[in-house]
């Protein structure tokens, strides 16, 4: 495991909705040495195909079910089936009906119930007991789906006209859903054919069916592509592909699925977040995407540029994926902005990649690494959330109980503070 004592250089987007303050904390990291601190965060496997798990709140007045990083703030599920939100709210993310941050959990307006949460880059959807997705937040490219562009909303919004879905998954600048009947669906930007419907659109403010008859356990958006699973375990990616990150072994960029190569029958697949800002493929962090095998091996592919594959023998990308180094049995990954965590079938919290802001949840002030490393307290987790462009961290522990850590300059880990973490610590109650 090599471990690097600078920070990579990061790409600079031109600002939108509100960027500027995640510009701000990635410009100005605080130091991780003195902001050391203990607790934990996750979700129910935050993929949608892993069984839900209960957590409480560290107050236990929130008994949750699911947690959801997204780029700067975070959501939960309570067993009620009512959602929970804080951190950032500039663009109304957090669901409340106004735009002021949280630094704790803010139960959203409507009195909607929703069975599945998934927070974006800067908007945030749910999907509710009556198969509806709701959406709020950034709007920007039509991401709600309610038939709009560019009009953000801080209440939930129906997406989609009240066409009934399955599962669901926000994403950066975009959103994907799959229904009762394994068919896949997406909304918002296409710049890159991410929307998977051959580049119809240059961006859609409802649901596009993805093209080619193919039946999905679930999709996840992530910057600007989308990786899914078939009902036939086989993983598919579209959209944005020059750091290889559709694992299709080339850097071509595709409009509708194509196969990732390998041969391997996976569980899910996870598209990353980095951000890419416009047409000219402006991005944060080089894009990658990561999975799960049937025999619970995780694999990666696309830029390795931090590490971010875990495997230190990749070089600077791997256009199909590779083995995660260590020989773990993993439960669960989520990729995200220049850095992977997952959860291992014996319950212990792996991250690797990025580590700019404590990120990984390892309690030291090295810049990356490149093989998995364990996340700080010796807690036992059954699953981890990090959001697409984001720099903090989320997971649930087998004792039931909710942790973030990273960033926290918005509120976003849920202390009721906005001071950043490199180990774990609890989410308070509202």
């Amino acid at each position: 495991m090599r471990h690097f004592d600078r920070a990579p250089f990061r790409f600079a987007p031109p600002l939108r909705e509100g960027r500027s303050l995640r510009l701000l904390a990635l410009l100005a990291p605080f130091s991780l040495a003195a902001a050391l601190g203990c607790g934990d965060d996750v979700t129910s496997p935050v993929t949608d195909a892993i069984p839900q798990v209960l957590a409480t709140a560290s107050s236990q007045s929130l008994v949750f079910s699911q947690v959801s990083a997204g780029g700067s703030h975070t959501c939960g599920l309570t067993q009620a089936n009512l959602a929970y939100c804080w951190g950032l709210n500039t663009d109304g993310q957090i669901g409340d009906g106004t735009h002021i941050n949280r630094a704790k959990p803010t139960l959203i307006s409507g009195g909607l119930k929703f069975v599945q949460i998934s927070a974006g880059y800067a908007h945030t959807c749910g999907l509710t007991t009556a198969d509806n997705v709701y959406c709020w937040g950034a709007d920007e490219d039509g991401r709600l789906g309610d038939g709009t562009l560019s009009v953000n909303r801080s209440t939930p919004v129906l997406a989609g006209g009240g066409r009934r879905f399955a599962r669901v998954r926000a994403g950066t600048y975009h959103t994907c859903a799959v229904n009762a009947s394994d068919v896949a669906f997406c909304w918002g930007s296409n710049n890159f054919g991410e929307l998977g419907d051959k580049g119809a659109v240059f961006e859609s403010a409802t649901p596009v069916r993805v093209v080619g008859g193919l039946r999905f356990n679930n999709v996840a958006a992530g910057g600007s592509f989308t990786c899914g699973v078939t009902t036939g375990h086989q993983a598919y990616c579209w959209g944005y592909n020059r750091d290889r990150n559709l694992g299709d072994g080339t850097s071509t960029q595709r409009t509708k699925p194509v196969a990732v190569l390998g041969g391997l029958s996976f569980r899910d697949a996870i598209a990353g977040g980095s951000i890419i800002s416009d047409a000219q493929g402006t991005e944060t962090f080089p894009a990658h995407a990561c999975g799960v095998t049937t025999d619970n091996k995780a694999y990666c592919w696309g830029s390795d540029y931090t590490g971010q594959l875990g495997n230190h023998q990749s070089g600077n990308w791997a256009a199909q994926p590779v083995a995660v180094s260590g020989g773990l049995k993993f439960r669960q990954v989520v990729a995200s902005d220049g850095y992977t965590c997952g959860v291992t079938t014996a319950s212990v919290a792996y991250c690797w990649g990025d580590n700019q802001h404590g990120q990984l949840g390892i309690g030291s002030g090295s810049f990356y690494t490149d093989t998995p490393v364990k996340v700080a307290g010796g807690l036992s987790f059954t699953g981890v959330s990090a959001g697409p462009g984001g720099d903090h961290t989320c997971g649930i522990t087998s004792g039931h109980a909710i942790y973030c850590w990273g960033v926290n300059t918005q509120g976003q880990l849920g202390d009721g503070t906005t001071t950043g973490r490199t180990t774990p610590v609890a989410v308070v109650g509202p």
